[in-house]
């Protein structure tokens, strides 16, 4: 398929540039992606709900799959030794004084410069890697308490307003526990206190995983053919409760339910081979329509960027057809697209 299949036209004015007033407050769009034939034509079947109607489309004994990533404050401004100005996007953590970082200057530092970041503290340049820095925080203070003293919270390049105290609060699942994801994963905002609760109380299982999400998620296919595309990588962990209980669910007749593309990245990713495993692991999966999901039957999700890798991966679950339609029916009903935006509830589309 061509890049140019995935795109599609979006008002400015859908682009949710600040969250709902409630977490649970936004819209939901339901679609079964076993189309209807309507005057010999596929039709898939959207309905409009609101999100705390969730509980009513599972099941107990059904499982809902978290990613319990938490969002770093990534982005640092500085300066480097020769004077210039710089922004650092971390993109990941190695180690407590080691990380790979996106660097914006008017000229590339190079290997050996030292780069002095929010009047705080420095960072030395290893090398580079691709389009990523390996920088070495220098001195006795770990980076994550830098950055937590020092750095922004990375709002996705469409969100036009800096990051404030609302986005700190907001731009966080209630769940997030693991440090080190750079973007948030989105599907999981509209959930809180009470929501998990109550499909608790519906019988409703609760496992998580744990994917850092990379900057790269934001990033637009820029070839022709999306066979040519390379795929950004990102680090996950499934424990071994979570493969049990999955495997538990499945035996008992009940559905997985990943809440966003990141938590079904990270378990496609762990069943490629045909057998789940747990553990630790680099994934750079590009799923696309065609794709066979061995694990996911239904999917939660935000509503994605034109000509996105998460597009694609979302046209791979539901059809392509019928995702077509139901994304030119949340323009229509103008739904809230984006990270603060409204919600998708996915049926996976039969073979």
């Amino acid at each position: 398929m061509r890049t140019q299949d995935f795109d599609f036209y979006l008002p400015d004015a859908l682009i949710a540039q600040h969250p709902s007033s409630k977490r649970n407050a936004s819209k939901l769009l339901y679609l079964n992606s076993q189309p209807k034939v309507t005057n010999g034509e596929l039709d898939a079947q959207i309905s409009d709900q609101l999100f705390v109607d969730l509980p009513h489309f599972l099941s107990a004994g059904d499982l809902l799959v978290f990613n319990d990533t938490r969002v770093i404050k990534a982005r640092l401004f500085g300066i480097k030794s020769t004077g210039g100005q710089v922004e650092v996007l971390i993109e990941r953590v190695l180690d407590s004084h080691h990380v790979l970082a996106h660097v914006r200057a008017s000229r590339a530092p190079k290997a050996g410069n030292t780069l002095k970041l929010a009047d705080a503290f420095d960072a030395k340049v290893i090398d580079r890697e691709d389009d990523l820095f390996h920088l070495e925080i220098l001195g006795d203070i770990a980076i994550f308490d830098l950055l937590e003293r020092y750095g922004a919270l990375p709002l996705p390049p469409y969100i036009t307003h800096s990051a404030d105290a609302e986005d700190d609060a907001r731009y966080q699942t209630v769940y997030a526990k693991h440090a080190g994801a750079v973007a948030a994963p989105t599907a999981g905002l509209h959930f809180d206190e009470d929501m998990l609760k109550t499909l608790s109380a519906k019988g409703v299982g609760i496992a998580y995983v744990t994917l850092h999400v990379g900057a790269g998620t934001f990033q637009p296919v820029r070839v022709d053919e999306i066979k040519d595309h390379k795929m950004h990588s990102e680090i996950y962990h499934i424990s071994a409760e979570t493969i049990a209980a999955i495997e538990a669910t499945k035996l008992a007749g009940g559905q997985v339910i990943a809440v966003g593309t990141t938590s079904l990245r990270a378990l496609e990713s762990a069943a490629l081979n045909g057998t789940l495993k747990a553990g630790s692991a680099e994934t750079a999966i590009f799923i696309t329509p065609g794709f066979e999901f061995k694990v996911i039957d239904k999917l939660l999700t935000n509503f994605h960027l034109p000509k996105s890798t998460l597009l694609m991966l979302v046209s791979a679950f539901a059809g392509f057809e019928a995702m077509k339609q139901a994304y030119a029916h949340a323009i229509d009903k103008q739904y809230r697209f984006f990270s603060y935006g409204d919600a998708m509830l996915i049926e996976k589309a039969k073979l």
